[in-house]
């Protein structure tokens, strides 16, 4: 490839160079993967977005730089923004007063899904300023994957609207607490000020950005209407503005939309939904964010013991989000066998997971290539798993509207036999 860029240097001009070129046809790849994979076999075209990326990451696509950083980290910071803002207009904060085992619910997991890793970790000899930053990455659950998986296959009800919830709510809580102590990775202090101090500092940072951006768009709300195109293109320009001024401050980026799209929620009750023009910026933001993770994700080290580690994180994960939900379900209004499913549902892990592994190797180029070798695989895996059990979850709960028929392939050309 250099010897041709040097023999065509002489007399072209490339306005966006190779790398744009590199990565508009992984994207175009990606989503024709993506629709095949829909097509061909009924599980979400996040799987075919996720498989290209890993074989381009695994053949040495060298597209993205780790930790992430520049236009590819802000990209990554977008697309989840855009995603949790939307999943945190979705929550009405009233559902928690009048059931608020479904709070007790969601931090329930959230616990014991920190302390479940962190317990096997240290089992496996683990250090433990290793395994604490890995066992928050687990808390955070995927309402990116989540939402694309109810997307493709129609689902709605109880088991949907509570999973959606819960993964948002195990991603604030991820975010705030993953943020404050990627601050806090190479200094001496651990008393419970010093400790408790960043995360007030991110929260603090981010329901600013967040309440600055929902009383923006409320303002725009009033004024314009929200199916207009130009509607569109406030919100999503408002929430990259947020993003790059939260992260700019030393907030969080997503989590400042996220507390954004829960406050328009409150000072804008009537029901709205995305204008249907932004849908596809919106489905171009998230095939990128899949694919970014999947291929940095790919490069990880995939030796044997660490796969151990890997397997043993992942299987404690699953049980501690099932078991946290399951032991709150009592006066939540949903039955033991819809209790399994949300645990199920809430299996992913993605874009999230990445941002704050990536913020933890930033801040400690010592302790980071440790978290990177376990932390990266269990992304992965969790990414392709994870949207296989949530399909399987809903299909299971009933709450798809969409059989699960995948359609035959079609004969090949001269093939005239009878199937």
């Amino acid at each position: 490839m250099n010897e041709l860029m040097a023999f065509w240097a002489e007399w072209i001009r490339p306005s966006a160079g190779v790398p744009t070129v590199q990565w508009s046809l992984l994207l175009a790849v990606a989503s024709i993967a993506g629709y095949l994979v829909q097509r061909y076999t009924g599980l979400p075209k996040v799987l075919g977005y996720t498989v290209i990326g890993t074989f381009a990451g695994l053949a040495g696509f060298t597209g993205v730089q780790w930790p992430l950083q520049g236009i590819g980290l802000f990209l990554l910071e977008l697309g989840v923004a855009v995603v949790l803002f939307e999943a945190g207009g979705r929550i009405p904060l009233r559902w928690f007063r009048h059931n608020p085992m479904v709070l007790l619910q969601s931090l329930l997991e959230a616990v014991l899904t920190y302390f479940g890793v962190l317990w096997v970790l240290m089992w496996l000899d683990i250090p433990g300023p290793v395994a604490a930053p890995i066992a928050i990455i687990a808390v955070a659950a995927s309402p990116a994957v989540l939402t694309r998986v109810v997307m493709d296959t129609r689902a709605s009800g109880p088991v949907t609207e509570r999973a959606v919830t819960l993964a948002t709510l195990s991603t604030l809580y991820a975010l705030a607490i993953g943020a404050a102590r990627a601050g806090l990775m190479d200094r001496s202090e651990h008393g419970l000020v010093a400790t408790m101090y960043p995360v007030a500092v991110v929260l603090g940072i981010s329901v600013a950005v967040g309440g600055a951006l929902a009383l923006a768009l409320r303002m725009a709300l009033r004024v314009m209407s929200p199916t207009s195109e130009n509607t569109s293109i406030v919100l999503l320009a408002l929430i990259a503005a947020s993003a790059a001024v939260a992260a700019t401050l030393g907030g969080s980026a997503p989590l400042a939309a996220l507390l954004g799209g829960m406050l328009l929620k409150q000072l804008n009750p009537r029901p709205w939904s995305w204008p249907r023009q932004l849908g596809t910026a919106s489905s171009l933001l998230t095939m990128l964010m899949f694919v970014l993770v999947s291929v940095v994700a790919a490069q990880a080290d995939w030796s044997g013991p660490v796969a151990s580690v890997v397997l043993a994180v992942i299987v404690v994960r699953g049980i501690a989000k099932i078991a946290g939900v399951a032991l709150a379900n009592p006066g939540s209004g949903a039955s033991w066998r819809q209790a399994l499913w949300v645990g199920c549902a809430m299996s992913p892990m993605s874009s999230v997971a990445l941002l704050i592994t990536s913020q933890f190797v930033a801040s400690s180029p010592m302790l980071g290539p440790m978290i990177t070798r376990i932390a990266l695989p269990a992304i992965l895996l969790m990414e392709v798993l994870g949207a296989v059990i949530a399909t399987i979850a809903l299909y299971r709960a009933g709450e798809s509207s969409k059989p699960w028929e995948p359609q035959a392939l079609p004969p090949l050309a001269g093939d005239t036999r009878e199937s």
